[in-house]
C-alpha cells in the first residue's frame, strides 16, 4: 500500500442556556449530549516500547470534566444578545454537543508541556468555534446537503441558507477576537502571535479550505483515475489540520519548546488522519441513528473514501497502523502527563460514531 509518510508530511502553510425568544422560527433549546452515553473508559501510559492500559486514568471522566469547562467557557463567550437571530444560529451549532475532541486535544497538550487548563482554555474555544463553522457550511446545500447533524437538523435547516452562512462566518472571525482578548496576559505576546498564524494558516487556502475544495472536485471520480496521495491530501488538509492546529495551539501556549510542540505536532497529523479513516469506516458500517449524522451519506454522494479505494478491511489495518505511530510520538513524555493523550487517540482509533 502505497501512502504519504505522515511524520515527514511538510507543514501546512497555510451562559447559561436561555429560551429563544418567538421572533426566532423553529428554534430549538441547546443542550450538550451527555458524553457519559459516549465515551467508553479507556487508558494507557507508555512502557518501553509498548503502549498499555492501566486502570487508574479514568478517561470518561478526564473527557468529560474537560468538555464540561469547553462547554461552559463556549456558553459564555457566544451569549444570546443583539442581533438575537444571528446569535441563537450560532449557538444552536456551537452548544448542540460533540465530544469536543479538539478543544480537548488543546488543553491535554498544554498541560503535558507543563501548562495548565485557564492558559488553553482560549485557544481550545476558538478552535471549536472555526470546527462548528466548518460543520455549518459543510452541511449546506451547495456543499453536502446534509438534513441532520448530532441527531439534530443542520443550522440552515432551522435558520435559512443566509443566516447558516453568517453564522458561520461570524463564528470564524469571534474565534480570533476570542483568542487574542481572552488569552491570558501571563502568555507573551509573541507566543500568542505565533498561536494566532498557526490557526489562520490551519484552516485558509492550503489547509482546510485546500482539502474541502479537493474533496468536492473529486466527486464521482473514477477511482482508477485518484490514488491514495489524493485522499491522503484531502484528508490531512480537511480533517487532520485543524486536530493538528488544536494540539499546537496548546503546546505553544503551554510554555512547550520547539521540539515538544514539533513532536506533538506529527503525533495530531496521525491521529487527525486516523480520525478521518475511522469516520470512513463508521460512515459504511453504522447507521444514522447510531451517528447522530446521516450514515452512507459519503457512498451515495460518490465521494473517495478509504474502503471504497482500499476495501474495509485494509482500512481498518491502516487505521490501527496509525494509532501506533501516533503513540510512538509519545515516547519519552512524563508517564503521567502523557495519559489524557494516549487514552484520546485510543479512543479516535477505537470510536464508534
Amino acid at each position: 500500500m502505497t501512502t504519504l509518510n505522515l511524520l515527514t508530511f511538510p507543514s501546512v502553510k497555510r451562559s447559561r442556556s436561555v429560551p429563544i425568544p418567538g421572533s426566532v422560527p423553529g428554534f430549538i433549546k441547546t443542550q450538550p449530549l451527555p458524553l457519559r452515553r459516549k465515551l467508553s473508559t479507556v487508558s494507557s501510559v507508555v512502557t518501553g516500547e509498548e503502549s498499555v492500559i492501566h486502570e487508574k486514568f479514568d478517561f470518561m471522566s478526564y473527557m468529560i470534566g474537560k468538555a464540561n469547562s469547553v462547554n461552559k467557557a463556549l456558553d459564555s463567550a457566544v451569549s444570546l444578545r443583539e442581533p438575537i437571530k444571528i446569535h441563537a444560529a450560532m449557538r444552536y451549532s456551537l452548544l448542540a454537543g460533540g465530544k469536543r475532541v479538539r478543544p480537548v486535544l488543546c488543553i491535554a497538550a498544554c498541560e503535558l508541556v507543563g501548562g495548565e487548563e485557564s492558559l488553553a482554555l482560549p485557544a481550545a474555544c476558538a478552535v471549536e468555534m472555526i470546527h462548528t463553522m466548518s460543520l455549518i457550511h459543510d452541511d449546506l446545500p451547495c456543499m453536502d446537503n446534509d438534513d441532520l447533524r448530532r441527531g439534530k437538523p443542520t443550522n440552515h435547516k432551522v435558520f435559512g441558507e443566509d443566516v447558516a452562512v453568517l453564522a458561520g462566518d461570524a463564528l470564524l472571525s469571534f474565534a480570533f477576537e476570542h483568542l487574542v482578548t481572552e488569552t491570558p496576559k501571563i502568555i507573551s505576546p509573541a507566543r500568542v502571535v505565533r498561536a494566532i498564524g498557526e490557526l489562520a494558516k490551519a484552516i485558509g487556502s492550503e489547509g482546510l479550505v485546500a482539502g474541502q475544495v479537493v474533496d468536492l472536485t473529486s466527486e464521482g471520480m473514477d477511482q482508477n483515475d485518484v490514488g491514495l496521495e489524493l485522499l491522503e491530501f484531502i484528508h490531512v488538509h480537511k480533517t487532520a489540520v485543524l486536530l493538528e492546529a488544536a494540539t499546537v495551539l496548546g503546546a505553544i501556549v503551554g510554555g512547550g519548546t520547539n521540539e515538544e510542540i514539533e513532536r506533538l505536532r506529527k503525533f495530531a497529523r496521525c491521529i487527525g488522519l486516523l480520525f478521518q479513516v475511522v469516520d470512513d469506516i463508521l460512515d459504511v458500517t453504522k447507521s444514522s441513528e447510531e451517528l447522530g449524522k446521516t450514515a452512507g451519506k459519503d457512498l451515495i454522494a460518490d465521494k473517495l473514501t478509504y474502503p471504497k479505494l482500499m476495501g474495509l478491511e485494509k482500512s481498518k489495518d491502516f487505521a490501527e497502523k496509525l494509532l501506533r505511530d501516533a503513540q510512538e510520538q509519545l515516547h519519552g513524555f512524563d508517564s503521567n502527563k502523557v495519559k489524557p493523550l494516549l487514552a484520546l487517540a485510543n479512543y479516535i482509533g477505537k470510536r464508534q460514531n
